[in-house]
Formats: C-alpha cells, sequence, structure tokens
C-alpha cells in the first residue's frame, strides 16, 4: 500500500516516531512493549490533536444542518414533485447558513494518509526494513517488543514458523491479536452508533435514517479486515476510536441538542459549562460579601415647645 507521493509523510510520521519512542526511552526499556505502546499511542494522540480543528468544524458544519431541518423539510414538502428545484433550494439554504454537507468527511479524508502512512511504516518495521530514516537498530527493537505476549509485528494469519523468529507462541499471539481485534470492532461499532443516533434523535425524518441504521450495524464487520494487520496497527485503531469516542461524547454533551419553537424556529441555548469552567467558578466562601444595607434617613423634627414659646408671650 506504498504511495510515492506519499513518501513525505512516511518520512513525517518515522521521524516522530523516532522522537516520541526516544523520549520514552529514557525513562523506559526502549525494546519492551510497553515503551512502544505508549509510543503508538503517543502517536495517535499527537495526530489527532492536528486535526482536531477539522474535527470542531465538522461537528459545527452538522449542528447548522440540523438546526435548518425544520426549513429543509418545508422545502421537500414544497418541491416535492420537483426534485431538481429541492435539491437546489437545499443547497442554497445550506451555503446561506455556512453548512457544507460533506463536512463529516474531513476528518475521515485527513485519516487516512496518516492510515496509510502508519500502515506502511510498521509494515517496513515488521519486515526488519529501516527505511524512511529509522536505523537497524531502532526497527529490531519494534520486532523484538511483545505486548502481552504478542510481537508488535506480528498479524492474525501468520503461521507458526514466522512467529518463532519473533520468539512468541502462535496460540498465545492469536489469542491477543484476537483480542484486539473485538475491541477494535467494538469501539467501531460504538463510534458510528454514537454519531447515528444523535443524528436521528435530531433528524427524525431524515430519508437516509436506514442506511445509516445499516452502516452502524455494518461497520464493525470492517475490523475484519485488521486480522491482515500488525498488532501495532491495530493498537493505533483501538486508540483512534477511544479518542473519538471521548471527543463526541465532550462536544455532544457541552452542545444539546437544538430545541425549536412552534414556528420551527431554533431556540438559543447557551453551550454547557465544562470542567475547567465550573472549577474556575469563585466558591459561595470567597464571593465578594453582599453590599451593606443604605442608611436609614432621620428627617429631624422640630421638638414641641411650651405655648409661651410658641406665641412669644410670657409663660405666667
Amino acid at each position: 500500500m506504498e504511495l510515492s507521493w506519499l513518501s513525505w509523510l512516511y518520512q513525517a510520521v518515522a521521524q516522530v516516531i523516532i522522537w516520541i519512542h526516544t523520549a520514552y526511552s529514557t525513562v523506559l526499556n526502549p525494546d519492551s512493549g510497553l515503551t512502544w505502546a505508549l509510543t503508538i499511542i503517543t502517536l495517535t494522540a499527537f495526530m489527532r490533536i492536528l486535526i482536531f480543528p477539522l474535527f470542531l468544524k465538522q461537528m459545527r458544519s452538522s449542528r447548522k444542518m440540523q438546526e435548518l431541518a425544520p426549513k429543509v423539510q418545508e422545502l421537500r414538502k414544497r418541491y416535492k414533485n420537483d426534485k431538481q428545484r429541492m435539491n437546489q433550494e437545499v443547497m442554497a439554504l445550506y451555503q446561506g447558513a455556512g453548512a457544507n454537507p460533506l463536512g463529516g468527511c474531513l476528518p475521515v479524508l485527513a485519516q487516512f494518509p496518516i492510515f496509510i502512512s502508519m500502515f506502511t511504516v510498521l509494515q517496513k518495521m515488521a519486515n526488519g526494513e529501516p527505511s524512511y530514516g529509522m536505523t537497524q537498530d531502532l526497527v529490531d527493537s519494534a520486532r523484538s517488543a511483545h505486548i502481552f505476549g504478542a510481537p508488535l509485528p506480528a498479524h492474525f494469519w501468520m503461521s507458526a514458523e514466522q512467529l518463532t523468529t519473533f520468539q512468541a507462541g502462535a496460540v498465545q499471539t492469536k489469542i491477543v491479536l484476537g483480542i484486539f481485534v473485538a475491541i477494535s470492532s467494538l469501539t467501531t461499532f460504538l463510534t458510528v452508533r454514537q454519531s447515528v443516533t444523535r443524528s436521528m434523535a435530531q433528524m427524525p425524518d431524515n430519508p437516509m435514517a436506514q442506511q445509516q441504521k445499516i452502516l452502524m450495524y455494518i461497520s464493525p464487520l470492517f475490523a475484519i479486515f485488521s486480522l491482515n494487520f500488525p498488532l501495532g496497527l491495530i493498537l493505533y485503531w483501538v486508540t483512534t476510536n477511544v479518542w473519538t469516542l471521548g471527543q463526541q461524547h465532550w462536544f455532544y454533551s457541552r452542545y444539546p441538542m437544538p430545541q425549536y419553537d412552534a414556528k420551527g424556529n431554533v431556540i438559543p441555548t447557551p453551550p454547557k459549562q465544562g470542567l475547567i469552567a465550573k472549577i474556575r467558578k469563585t466558591p459561595p466562601e470567597e464571593q465578594a460579601p453582599p453590599p451593606p444595607p443604605e442608611p436609614k434617613i432621620i428627617r429631624q423634627q422640630p421638638s414641641r415647645q411650651p405655648r409661651s414659646k410658641r406665641t412669644g408671650s410670657k409663660k405666667s
């Protein structure tokens, strides 16, 4: 799956692997499975942080489309006999609101070259080829690393003879790889389910709802193809799925589903405050004391004097 036009990205991924592994090797055994597992997990987190702005753009575009759902439904009813005019009006509505129906593809498209690069670099390491700036010592270190007894470069269909070169047992390796593939399948399903459930709750009349349900239940089957992938790449895929689950949960909890009034207009709701904002709130004991009550104005009333003083006559 090596693509020549991505060679610069292969070298970049390999260089980041070298930096991360070198950093962990200062405190851990450079040849241990823990060091290499942390290297792959950290690399995955670094890559996801790089494409985080695309995720925000995707989520905001999706939210705008959900807010426009009542208006889109009206256009579908109005032009139900003219599909071309209906599509034109819907696209004009999206463009006017700044919503991009293809925005949800951006993170996937951005991850695809990274996934190819990870696959190519790890495959070179599994074959013992020091490519893209990697030294032979680094490649040998990766080949000797084991995660729960399974070699980092091993895949499910490796024969027992091939696994003996990595000093690993065939049964234990296949069990570990099978567990990782199952976790990959589960996290893929949960990721798609989280997104589809949110979409169907906000757009129950979405004509693509049935296709989304089918995709939700088919998506775990794609994990079967990971049986051909090295353990290191499966670990990358599990990590990115867990990251996506947490990322989507954070966004959905911070920006709840839009509410509509009787006319179909969105009722503005402020985003929920995050944990940091809640921590930063001033506790009651540190809040400013209430202002003191205003002093009462006491009017000076003239004291009652004797009749003689009021009239000016002498008191007898």
